[in-house]
């Protein structure tokens, strides 16, 4: 959603870290901070300037900005990507708004200011104890286990731009493949007399469609733009054919008030019987766990660039999809998947959380995973590359346990998502306990090392179920399978790293991955071709995500090291996926 003036706010702001997190009594408001950061990098990271990996209770920004002149009688929009956890922004010492969500956008209105200077305090609170969504962020000081270095702040861009007072928010673009349409609807921040949305559908030869609607009478009016026979191109992995969308909104006098651009994909998503089908036709779902870290910056990609490049090492490896893993990407990201023809399954930062809603896990629910998730759904909706939904990962419950705040949680995402997104299947929480029958996609993770175990495990359902994951005690979690789709997704996590060799193959303090080390690079891709050939060579498995695109920090377990440099013989990987899926056939 783009309009051609906006003002990017990444930089240098003043900073200071407020450890008592007593920073408003001290009046952190009204004066200069301490030292100053990077934006849009945590305060945990080295492209920061501040690389600050302890603890941090809250802290604050402080960065003066010149409205342009030119932005005339147009109210200022101030946009922040995200910001963990619990952030409250003040223009001019007054307050103007509060978010909590340390995954999810949010934006103030700052009212017209053309030519004002202001000043913009924002204050982030992050508690160690706090009941949040972290994803794989730690709560205990050191990276261990899946738990990484924290993200404190502002993480992702910070902008500003200029809207009328009666504007266009965010358009959602749904795709209707069967009809050669889009249904787009236009949420407007209030109605004027008269006044009209347009739409424009183009493509590298012009126009293709057009459509309009009133828009004094809705505040969501909607469109259908439908497309001639002989313009109709399908998105796919293939040919991610992207047309191009001019938005209008027009007043009584035909005048145009407000204008953005915009794009999409004419693609569908659709079950039949244990099948997602994409555009009508079996595409064997060959995904890799894409965790979205790097060690220079942790959750914030270092550059355009590098979101570019992991979509790119998953290709070139042989992968034709991922999953967004436990944290919300930067949505650039996403408009590279567009454009490159990347099935992506989005996904919320709650890994591990626990159904007593107690600090024994790293996280536990709150009401916020539902809004913080509603507001995901709303950002990401219109992305092509976005081929299903899936809120939860696994969380930790017992199915004869009395009804928790989880379960409540599960059900409200669950359905939150579908009367969001109805276009897109859902599953309700990756692997373990499944707890809403009523979930589009049954999946389990199974991270057995030994292929012809692993086959034994997950190969075949034979008796009309797939392989569930139980407590180690074999206490079942999950609600009873439904005949959903269903796919292995997580396995693999094959350990090696071959900069730290030992004569027997044994651990080593620092690393660690699935199962015994490998002692080779040979012995892995025996590993790695037999645990994908189980799953290629069943007819019920639609697809399956592999365990992971990179090593994070002690996680050793990548195709690729944590600085994205090969470690492997990647078309070795790449050849052992391309034989063809038996669901395919």
């Amino acid at each position: 959603m783009v309009r051609p003036r906006w003002l990017n706010l990444n930089g240098e702001w003043q900073f200071e870290i407020d450890r008592g997190d007593s920073g408003l009594e001290r009046r952190l408001v009204g004066r200069d901070l301490a030292r100053t950061i990077v934006v849009p990098f945590a305060p945990e990271s080295a492209l920061s300037g501040v690389e600050d990996v302890d603890f941090l209770e809250a802290v604050w920004y402080r960065r003066t900005v010149t409205i342009p002149a030119e932005w005339g009688d147009d109210h200022v929009l101030l946009h922040f990507g995200a910001v963990d956890h619990d952030a409250t922004v003040w223009i001019d010492g007054e307050e103007v708004v509060r978010h909590r969500g340390g995954f999810s956008p949010f934006t103030a209105r700052l009212g017209a200011r053309a030519g004002e200077t202001v000043s913009i305090v924002v204050r982030a609170r992050d508690p160690r104890d706090g009941l949040q969504a972290r994803g794989k962020q730690a709560t205990w000081y050191d990276n261990t286990h899946c738990q990484y270095t924290r993200t404190t702040g502002i993480w992702q861009t910070v902008w500003m731009e200029p809207v009328p007072a009666v504007h266009l928010r965010r358009p959602r673009i749904t795709p209707d493949l069967g009809s050669r349409a889009f249904d787009i609807r236009l949420p407007l921040s209030g109605n004027r007399p008269g006044s009209t949305v347009e739409v424009v559908v183009s493509d590298a030869d012009g126009v293709v469609a057009t459509a309009a609607s009133r828009a004094d009478l809705d505040l969501a009016p909607s469109l259908r733009v439908t497309l001639p026979d002989d313009r109709v191109r399908a998105w796919s992995t293939v040919d991610p054919h992207l047309y191009g969308l001019r938005i209008r909104l027009r007043d009584e006098s035909g005048d145009v008030i407000d204008e953005v651009l915009s794009y999409a994909g004419l693609r569908s998503v659709a079950i039949d019987g244990r099948r997602v089908l994409i555009n009508g036709e079996r595409v064997f779902q060959r995904l890799v766990l894409d965790q979205g870290y790097w060690p220079e910056s942790l959750m914030t990609a270092p550059s355009d660039a590098a979101l570019v490049r992991d979509i790119e090492l998953g290709l070139r490896a042989g992968f034709n999809g991922a999953r967004l893993h436990e944290k919300v990407f930067e949505e650039r990201y996403l408009f590279h998947a567009d454009r490159l023809g990347y099935l992506v399954w989005g996904e919320f930062g709650d890994w591990g959380v626990s159904g007593q809603g107690d600090l024994g896990h790293n996280q536990a629910p709150t009401a916020s995973f539902i809004t913080q998730w509603t507001e995901v759904l709303e950002r990401d909706h219109s992305h092509p590359s976005i081929i299903g939904w899936c809120p939860l990962n696994e969380t930790h419950q017992n199915l004869h346990d009395r009804i928790t705040v989880l379960d409540d949680v599960t059900r409200g995402m669950f359905l939150a998502t579908k009367l969001a997104d109805p276009s897109r299947p859902v599953i309700d929480a990756s692997g373990y306990a499944h707890r809403v029958l009523e979930t589009d996609v049954w999946d389990s993770h199974n991270y057995e090392q030994d292929p012809a175990r692993f086959a034994e495990l997950v190969g075949g359902t034979a008796d009309g179920r797939p392989y569930e994951n139980t407590r180690e005690d074999g206490t079942r979690v999950s609600q009873p399978y439904g005949g959903q789709p269903h796919f292995i997704s997580e396995f693999g996590g094959i350990w090696w790293n071959p900069d730290r060799t030992d004569a027997d193959g044994g651990a080593q303090d620092d690393s660690w991955g699935y199962g015994q080390r490998v002692r080779d690079e040979a012995e892995f891709h025996e590993r790695f071709e037999g645990l994908t050939g189980v799953l290629l060579a069943d007819p019920e498995m639609f697809g399956y995500c592999y365990t992971q695109l990179t090593d994070v920090f002690q996680e050793q377990n990548g195709v690729y090291r944590f600085d994205r440099s090969d470690k492997l013989d990647v078309a070795r990987i790449r050849a052992a996926q391309e034989r063809a899926a038996a669901s395919e056939d």
